[in-house]
């Protein structure tokens, strides 16, 4: 069955952005870019919140610009061929390879499991991820620890009212000072 992922760049004080709504202090260094387009690469789709979609549709047209390096437009094509489900209430449409949801989140999730194939379901956004923990819906988590303190946010964790437990499957330390931690939810 398809793994569920949640991963995004996240402060040590544990935030995906910060108090006035930014990730700045997250610019990522080739070796952390690398990483991003690795997970890119094993996922077979990526489920988004409005936010984020917004975010992401930089990378619709980005390649076009000769000046680019090659990392940053081979993860714009990853990007772009990589299936797209948005959860929106304000959206009517969305563009390039993604659809809208048309049902809730248990739901696309169940039916994105059953579908043929092994490569991950990822999620991202802290909304949207924290609405699919709170449903049971993530088998694992992967984080890239910033070295930086921000105050405030939107927090990378959702806050459980009940207790899960992890398992380690991988801590790395990047040359940048980021360490990427990988924790599967134990069943």
């Amino acid at each position: 069955m398809r793994g569920v992922t949640y991963s995004m760049g996240v402060s040590l004080d544990g935030y995906v952005v910060g108090p006035d709504g930014g990730f700045d202090w997250a610019p990522p260094d080739e070796e952390v870019f690398r990483l991003a387009t690795d997970e890119v690469r094993e996922a077979g789709v990526h489920l988004l919140g409005r936010r984020l979609y917004e975010t992401m549709l930089y990378w619709e047209t980005t390649d076009q610009d000769p000046s680019l390096d090659f990392s940053t437009r081979d993860f714009a094509a990853l990007w772009r061929a990589l299936p797209k489900v948005v959860f929106s209430t304000t959206l009517s449409a969305v563009r390039g390879n993604a659809r809208l949801a048309s049902g809730g989140l248990a739901e696309e999730i169940g039916r994105l499991r059953a579908e043929p194939g092994d490569r991950d379901i990822a999620i991202g956004g802290a909304t949207l991820a924290a609405a699919a923990a709170e449903l049971d819906l993530i088998d694992e988590y992967r984080a890239r620890i910033h070295p930086v303190l921000v105050g405030g946010g939107i927090p990378f964790f959702p806050r459980h009212r009940r207790r899960v437990d992890l398992e380690l499957v991988e801590s790395r330390t990047l040359g940048s000072r980021v360490v990427r931690l990988r924790y599967r939810v134990r069943r």
